[in-house]
């Protein structure tokens, strides 16, 4: 199988995805546009030789439909030999796309591939899509279909983690993502966005509260309660776990992922494609792997399907130098290091989504990048990022410096 190299990403800063959010305004095939028009015009690309651009988005209708990568494209001014294709793995599919790219170079299809994803959550509302899992009896109740925050308290629950537990954390994501931001750890990959007379509309993500302590946290009423209680999904939650009595609800808006808009891209290729535009690797993808997990419980697919791609590759966890696990939920990523028994001075080491943001289709493909970044600048070598997804499954990747 042919070598895939990471080359460049870029991605946008986030915007808080409400109406008065930075990036309300710019619609979703626009965000996606300036990071393309980054990736070509930092690597000097000609983008007739672009072989595919591939880009997740989880909810593509409204302004974010009828495949908006290629759209993105025409907007950006690419070459019209430049395809594009879109595609959903809810939470995953910003990484799914850079793994669908790799693939196609593996097998030697192509050799220049732009992947990534985006998503307007101010301009086109999660779930606005719709979808049976949500919607049709047949398939929700096999599914165990519950609100993802209350999965997420029933692992916090079924796991032991407190509310203390929860804040904690949350509280350290955003103290991470502010402390990155300063130093100035994102400048080179986070492209502003700017309107069409040429002016910043944002530049830093919008999102964070780098002041959050414990005592602003426990102000905050659990958000998952009614629906639980109420909604009688709590009562679907222990019917698939009976050892549990009853959920404790501790997860809240201050400890779970903000809605937000933004875009991101990678730049995937052969050796033969970088080298034709003299491009240098910055990494390689060793690993990737998909799984479907317990649906009630949800998001623990980052723990089975870290064990999946393991065990695949011959790697154990004492061979990853740094791990990047989308922080849909505090919980979430609370599991997966008591799981792996993995110190939080290997994980999320400048924050996640608890402080800047999870544009859903976008997110895989922008923590892929904030982990290359640190492995450079720490001069350490391999990194797994992974996600988990609604409905249970799991995303996960290895990547490698060169």
């Amino acid at each position: 199988m042919t070598e895939v190299f990471i080359y460049d990403h870029v991605r946008t800063p986030r915007g808080r995805g409400k109406k008065d959010g930075a990036l309300h305004e710019v619609p979703s095939v626009r965000l996606a546009a300036k990071t393309l028009e980054a990736i070509r015009d930092r690597n000097g690309l000609d983008t007739s030789r672009v072989d595919d651009i591939i880009m997740g988005c989880v909810d593509p209708v409204m302004d974010a439909g009828a495949v908006i990568p290629k759209a993105a494209a025409f907007e950006a001014g690419y070459s019209t030999r430049a395809p594009g294709m879109q595609i959903s793995r809810f939470c995953a599919s910003g990484l799914d796309a850079v793994n669908f790219a790799a693939g196609k170079v593996a097998a030697g299809s192509d050799d220049i591939v732009i992947a990534g994803g985006v998503e307007s959550m101010s301009r086109v509302g999660m779930g606005m899509s719709g979808g049976s899992w949500y919607m049709d009896p047949s398939v929700n109740f096999p599914a165990y279909f519950m609100p993802q925050g209350v999965s997420a308290d029933l692992i916090a629950t079924k796991y032991g983690f407190t509310r203390d537990d929860v804040d904690a954390y949350a509280v350290e994501s955003q103290k991470r993502a502010g402390k990155a931001w300063d130093a100035g750890y994102f400048k080179n990959s986070v492209i502003p966005v700017k309107d069409q007379n040429g002016l910043t509309i944002l530049d830093r993500d919008e999102h964070m509260r780098p002041t959050t302590d414990m005592q602003s946290l426990a102000s905050l009423n659990p958000s998952f309660q009614m629906p639980g209680e109420m909604g009688g999904f709590e009562a679907v939650g222990i019917q698939a776990h009976p050892e549990i009595e009853r959920i404790t609800y501790v997860h809240h808006a201050g400890n779970s992922s903000g809605i937000v808009d933004g875009a991101a891209a990678v730049l995937i290729g052969s050796k033969a494609g970088g080298e034709a535009m003299n491009l240098k690797p910055r990494a390689r993808i060793r690993h990737f792997a998909n799984i479907g997990s317990d649906p009630a419980l949800m998001l623990t697919g980052p723990v089975d399907v870290t064990e999946k791609l393991l065990a695949r590759s011959g790697m154990k966890i004492s061979d990853i130098d740094l791990f990047e696990l989308n922080e849909a939920f505090a919980a979430v990523v609370l599991r997966y290091m008591q799981a792996f028994e993995i110190s939080h001075d290997k994980i999320n080491v400048n924050g996640g989504a608890i402080a800047m943001g999870h544009p859903l289709g976008a997110t895989g493909a922008m923590i892929l990048g904030t982990v290359l970044d640190e492995l450079e600048r720490r001069d350490l070598n391999t990194a797994l990022v992974t996600l988990c997804i609604g409905a249970g499954m799991g995303t996960a990747t290895i990547i490698e410096r060169v």
